[in-house]
């Protein structure tokens, strides 16, 4: 049993950190909106901070999951951040998905008191987060990496060492530049079925068992056909990832065209209202036959 606090009960911070109590850890939670603490100790017992500094109070792993840079920074530093109420020896896990350059800032200041430090976003969605089947793609030292493991497997079906400090958040960001490109396939693939006047879920399980399987069309490709939105990774969010992508390539060099495109497409998505719909929603976008 480990002494963990957790930082941030967003869809995905929520049931992990549900898991290390599963798991027999000794939880701490801390939530910007008080209420969502209350309900996630309601439902699983633990301990609820006013601030991260108390949650982060001598424990031995410290994991946050907020929504960018910028709310990263505002539960690490400080007097109420996490890093005030960190010892040496303790290790920060940061599933946010954030930028390469944060991770590698909050690593330099961590080593300073002796915490360790690894940046591990994941994927795997909402669901992946309730059934404790996250893929974790992790960058720090080897030791950190190694100490931090064994808890991380409470809420993960995976976890890979890709590196020091950084590679997790760029491995991820080629997830999401790979998923960009597969959602817009398979949007333009489904309103092409249903414009050509084929049964568009029978096509998908027919072609889903080849080349063209993918996780987005098996866990997304029917309600794709039956237009249902109101679920699944944001849209928003969606937006937020590719634009760190894109800042990146700037920095490394790389071309994205295809991202940078569907990144245009989920902006007019927003502008339909569309800011929490699912990523699949891309299909909103494209003409189809009988459409409502």
């Amino acid at each position: 049993m480990s002494k963990v606090a957790f930082i941030g009960l967003g869809v995905m911070g929520y049931p992990m950190a549900g898991h290390l109590v599963a798991h027999g850890h000794k939880v701490c939670v801390y939530n910007r909106t008080a209420a969502k603490a209350k309900a996630w100790q309601h439902e699983h017992g633990g301990q609820i901070a006013a601030t991260p500094f108390e949650a982060a109070f001598e424990a031995d792993f410290v994991f946050i999951c907020v929504g960018n840079d910028d709310d990263l920074r505002s539960v690490v530093y400080g007097d109420v951040g996490v890093l005030s109420g960190m010892a040496a020896g303790a290790v920060l896990i940061d599933h946010t998905t954030a930028s390469a350059q944060v991770a590698r800032e909050i690593a330099v200041i961590a080593a300073q008191q002796g915490v360790g430090f690894v940046d591990a976003p994941v994927s795997g969605g909402q669901a992946g987060a309730e059934n404790g089947a996250l893929a974790v793609m992790c960058g720090g030292s080897d030791e950190d990496y190694l100490t931090a493991e064994p808890v991380m497997l409470a809420y993960a079906k995976s976890t890979t060492h890709l590196g020091p400090v950084g590679n997790g958040q760029l491995t991820k960001m080629v997830n999401q530049i790979c998923i960009a490109g597969l959602v817009q396939g398979l949007a333009e693939g489904v309103a092409f079925a249903v414009n050509a006047g084929l049964d568009a879920k029978q096509a998908l399980e027919a072609i889903g068992g080849g080349a063209a399987g993918s996780w987005q069309m098996h866990n997304r490709g029917n309600t794709m056909v039956d237009d249902e939105f109101d679920f699944g990774f944001a849209v928003d969010w969606m937006r937020k990832d590719l634009d760190i992508c894109l800042t990146e390539a700037q920095n490394n060099g790389s071309q994205l065209p295809v991202a940078k495109m569907v990144d245009n497409f989920y902006g007019q998505v927003q502008d339909q209202g569309g800011n929490r719909w699912d990523t699949s929603s891309l299909l909103r976008l494209l003409p189809r036959k009988n459409q409502s």
